[in-house]
């Protein structure tokens, strides 16, 4: 029996992977039609976790001219039975290999310190070769010496991409490919930090030196979450092609494919998994091709071969803060609002989509957030229309996954909202049996948050614990995921042992049905005999509740 290949959990790059024997999903022939492309420039705009940095190490490994041969990487795949006039360009160019994606500090001064260090660390993989060449004056040699010792100026900085470029034109006389990954990064996290504007000067600079006035530059390949204006920082830059998630040019190549994953669950025997993988991890649309999330699919397939009974997870969710999709519920309008909760309960929502956008833009124009949630991969597209020259888009959350993140980012925003103080009518009417002012307030406050209704009875659980917790003097038990029989919660008055709250929680779909559920609540109640336990740890005056919900609609009655 052939022994299965390793899981490459974590691992980025492509020499690492083959020479591990782990399992590689084959996207060369990307490098084929990189070839094939007329392209000076090219960005790739992904969701994280699609393999953009595996395929830049895959072009990089490809391409670069080293003292090692690379060839054997590439032995069997795809590539190297697409044609000798690929092939020939094997090892073959000096290779500039930057990652952006550790620029995430708290503020401008280390954020630029670490892209120093990023500049130091490529000059100094080059250094052999271009010392060794001897083709640098003394004033070019000075200059190389600055970046290795981390004290050149900052204007040199931003020209360094493009000077080291040159160099090594010169010591292998042959142009430079330039790879750049996730080039975003330090835009998102300067803009949710508070120093966009200082990070967009440093790049600008950065991108025209590497990019625009470049004449050691064979081409060039960049990657990242988001489309950013050619105004904002490729200024001027009109060799730029663009293939982001609307595009049908190399959509195949980031995350897999219905097939691919069809051929990773058959070499680890888990054929029977494949529609549930679908509903978590499918969904995604790139130009006209149906894509899975690759890191969470072979997150569970690795989870899955080491435990042989286990549920699909969110693991997704848990590589990044999330940042934007709080910010849309945090700042969202009623509007806003009611659109979120369409799309958390399996609907759609039309709104126009921004190509070229800059993140400063989601503060003048709260349209712009829906096209950050698109080419970011919060949601899809599933149909398109041009009316008044915009493009407007019909979108979905793309499964299930996804769905968890608007869930738990919705509960983490409602607990922030409900501060003990804006909760001390509905804790007093509810303590002082006051039925009218309890319904007006969970009403009320049902307003105020987004509502997901397929968990139906665990949602108005969830809610009403949040709005419950934490006044002084008071315990609130949930009995919810216990599943003990005992009731859904119960607020206990600590000090005296007086006063207890029992509240039995119903969901229905029918408005009508309300006063029937809140009965069958109250029923449960007296059934179960909720009571009897509190009577003997000297509760005094029980109070109870039976509470039913319909959407945005609540009713309850006492007991």
């Amino acid at each position: 029996m052939t022994e299965r290949k390793k899981i490459p959990i974590g691992i980025e790059d492509f020499a690492e992977i083959i020479r591990k024997n782990c399992y590689f999903v084959d996207k060369t022939l990307m490098i084929r039609d990189i070839l094939d492309s007329s392209a000076k420039v090219t960005l790739f705009t992904r969701p994280r976790r699609f393999g953009k940095t595996l395929n830049m190490s895959m072009l990089q490994r490809f391409f670069e001219n080293t003292e090692n041969d690379n060839s054997y990487l590439f032995d069997g795949l795809n590539i190297t039975k697409a044609g000798e006039q690929y092939l020939a360009h094997m090892g073959q160019y000096p290779v500039i290999s930057i990652s952006l994606k550790g620029m995430k500090q708290p503020d401008f001064e280390t954020a630029y310190a670490t892209y120093k260090d990023i500049i130091k660390d490529e000059f100094s993989r080059h250094k052999a070769i271009v010392y060794r060449s001897d083709v640098l004056d003394n004033e070019e040699m000075k200059r190389y010496t600055s970046f290795l010792d981390i004290d050149a100026e900052y204007s040199e900085y931003s020209k360094a991409i493009g000077f080291l470029s040159k160099c090594l034109c010169k010591a292998y006389n042959k142009n430079v490919i330039i790879l750049i990954d996730e080039y975003d990064v330090p835009l998102e996290n300067s803009y949710f930090r508070g120093f966009y504007n200082k990070m967009i000067d440093l790049l600008r600079s950065a991108f025209e030196s590497a990019l625009k006035t470049n004449n050691f530059l064979e081409f060039a390949v960049l990657t990242g979450c988001l489309r950013i204006s050619k105004e904002s920082i490729f200024t001027g830059l009109n060799n730029l092609k663009v293939h982001s998630v609307l595009n049908n040019d190399f959509s195949e190549y980031f995350g897999f494919t219905e097939d691919e994953v069809k051929e990773l669950a058959k070499a680890y025997g888990l054929e029977d998994r494949l529609a549930e993988m679908r509903l978590w991890y499918d969904g995604y649309l790139f130009g006209d091709t149906g894509i899975y999330n690759p890191w969470s699919v072979l997150q569970y397939i690795s989870s899955a071969m080491a435990k042989e009974q286990i549920s699909c997870q969110p693991y997704w969710s848990n590589t990044s803060s999330n940042s934007i999709i709080y910010k849309l519920i945090r700042e969202s309008s009623e509007e806003t609002r009611g659109m979120v909760e369409e799309l958390v309960n399996s609907g759609s929502v039309k709104v126009p989509i921004y190509e070229d956008t800059v993140y400063a833009d989601i503060d003048v124009n709260s349209e712009c957030i829906w096209s950050f949630l698109l080419f970011t991969g919060y949601l899809k597209q599933i149909n398109a229309e041009l009316c008044n020259d915009m493009i407007y888009l019909t979108l979905i959350i793309p499964n299930v996954e996804v769905r968890s993140i608007y869930k738990r980012t919705i509960l983490q925003w409602f607990r922030e909202k409900t501060v003990v103080d804006s909760r001390i009518e509905l804790f007093n009417a509810l303590i002082s049996e006051d039925i009218e002012t309890i319904e007006d307030t969970v009403c009320d406050w049902l307003d105020e948050t987004i509502s997901f209704h397929d968990e139906q009875e665990n949602y108005y659980h969830g809610f009403l614990t949040g709005l419950l917790s934490g006044f002084k003097g008071y315990t609130l038990k949930s009995n919810r995921e216990s599943g003990d029989g005992r009731p859904d919660l119960m607020l206990l008055e600590r000090r005296r042992h007086k006063l207890a709250v029992i509240i039995e929680i119903k969901a229905t779909k029918e408005f009508t049905k309300l006063d029937y559920w809140c009965d069958e609540a109250l029923k449960q109640i007296e059934e179960y005999r909720y009571e009897t336990e509190l009577i003997n740890d000297g509760y005094q005056n029980i109070i109870k509740y039976g509470i039913a919900f319909c959407k945005k609609s609540c009713k309850v009655k006492q007991g």
